[in-house]
């Protein structure tokens, strides 16, 4: 079925790059997301499978698909709005709907992967794809946001093949050359040291990239800012996603081997500084897509300090990660609405939302509790976890820190949001101001729903699968 899924969905993606007609378009568009979600029940049925001898749909790779196929909906459906309120082009249609369709595809792949190698193509073609929706406006400013995005991510991706290429020779002292996940864990124990802890240090600082992580984040702040909403929707979600998978299955090995512990210091440190880099810059951002971008940091290294304090913090980690996932998207759909109406996304310029578009402001102001983490926000449950994991791995000092620096950041989001939602703009004219139907915010009430039903009654098979997928770690 992976198979068929790959030669369908980039079947699709190229009949769309040469397509100019608007109905077809939309009818491949709509064809790629049946495809999508019969994909991810398929392998929700079939757990555990291994096809093409590279992809196997184990219990993260599930959770994250299912993820990804909930997202791509609203994201295809704010592409279409996007596309029809600008002065549309057929051949720049084509060409963002073929990125869309491959990017996904490309991010699915990526997660089934059970072969690091193959992990690493996957990405790299998600750089490509990511670029064309960067580019999509076709100015100075898309431009520069799209060589930053490619530069950052050719350098990260050279430092993951570096690490690849430790990892084999470690691996030939333990007798194979086998560089699938499975192989590597089972190894784990007998891995040469000084080889993998250098292929550790450079695939992970290379996935950075990806996760939005210290040393690596910056890639993705201008490339969410520059990108139409819909795609800076996925870029904040789901493609953060696949860097956390990548980081996290080779973090599976090590936490199997001498390294563990050693590890564990690594990532600490740059969960600390990507948590104080997004409040010092959500302190002074005055774009609201980067604010957002900002705060994605800074829940990614939430994340990784929930990996880092084992425990409850694993399981925590995951749940975080797909409640951000949701959140986060759903905010960035939202900053559609925003710049049709403002023509602008300095919050210098915004303000009055509840006046100029009720729903809009309902689900920003909603999205602003999710995002702070406050209840009922299924954040608000996760982020409670890795706090107690964190006090329970004796990580006070971190914990302490932590807590004041979110302090910062919850107080800085508040002011940007409520000036946005309460105080009156500058220099606005109402004359030519655009109607938004209440309809284009369901999506986003919908995807909040999800993360407070998540978080509060979570099903257990949702459950059973995260226990699933943390399982090789060390209790």
């Amino acid at each position: 079925m992976t198979g068929i899924y790959l030669a369908a969905a980039f079947s699709i993606g190229g009949l769309l790059f040469f397509n100019r007609s608007r109905l077809i378009n939309y009818l491949l568009v709509i064809a790629f997301l049946v495809l999508q979600t019969g994909f991810t029940f398929y392998e929700y049925l079939h757990p555990n499978t291994t096809e093409l001898g590279y992809f196997t749909a184990d219990a993260l790779s599930i959770l994250m698909l299912a993820t990804l196929s909930i997202i791509s909906i609203p994201a295809m459906y704010h592409s279409y709005v996007f596309l029809t309120k600008e002065k549309e082009n057929p051949a720049h249609r084509a060409i963002y709907f073929a990125a869309m369709v491959v990017l996904l595809t490309a991010i699915s792949a990526a997660y089934l992967a059970n072969h690091i190698a193959v992990t690493w193509i996957f990405v790299e073609l998600t750089t490509l794809s990511a670029s064309a929706l960067i580019y999509h406006r076709r100015n100075n400013r898309t431009l520069e946001g799209t060589w930053k995005y490619v530069f950052v991510c050719a350098i990260s991706i050279t430092l993951v093949f570096i690490g690849i290429l430790f990892l084999s020779f470690t691996l030939k002292k333990a007798g194979t050359d086998d560089l699938s996940f499975a192989v590597l864990l089972k190894k784990a124990p007998e891995l040469n040291l000084f080889w993998l802890r250098l292929a550790f240090i450079f695939i992970f600082t290379g996935f950075t990239a990806k996760l939005g992580l210290v040393p690596m984040y910056t890639a993705g702040i201008d490339a969410k800012d520059k990108a139409p909403s819909p795609a800076g929707a996925i870029l904040s979600s789901v493609l953060m996603n696949m860097g956390f998978v990548g980081i996290f299955r080779f973090y599976v090995i090590i936490a199997n081997s001498p390294l563990h512990a050693w590890a564990n210091h690594v990532i600490m440190i740059a969960a600390i500084l990507s948590i104080f880099v997004a409040t010092v810059y959500m302190t002074k951002v005055k774009n609201i897509k980067r604010m957002f971008a900002y705060s994605s940091i800074e829940h990614m290294g939430i994340v990784m300090l929930g990996v880092v304090a084992g425990g409850v913090g694993y399981y925590a980690a995951i749940l975080h990660i797909i409640f951000h996932a949701f959140v986060k998207s759903s905010l960035f759909f939202q900053m559609g609405q925003i710049y049709r109406i403002y023509k602008t996304k300095s919050i210098y310029y915004v303000g009055n939302y509840f006046k100029y578009n009720l729903t809009g402001a309902i689900v920003v102001l909603l999205g602003f509790f999710c995002a702070t983490a406050m209840p009922p926000s299924g954040l608000f449950i996760s982020e409670f976890l890795i706090f107690r994991a964190l006090f329970e791995a004796n990580y006070l000092a971190v914990l302490i820190v932590v807590m004041m620096l979110l302090t910062i950041i919850i107080w800085a989001f508040g002011k940007n949001i409520f000036k946005l939602l309460f105080s009156p703009p500058i220099d606005f004219k109402e004359d030519d101001l655009e109607k938004i139907k209440p309809v284009e915010s369901i999506s986003q009430f919908i995807l909040f729903g999800l993360v407070v039903y998540l978080g509060l009654n979570p099903p257990q098979e949702f459950v059973t699968l995260i226990h699933e997928a943390i399982k090789n770690l060390p209790k």
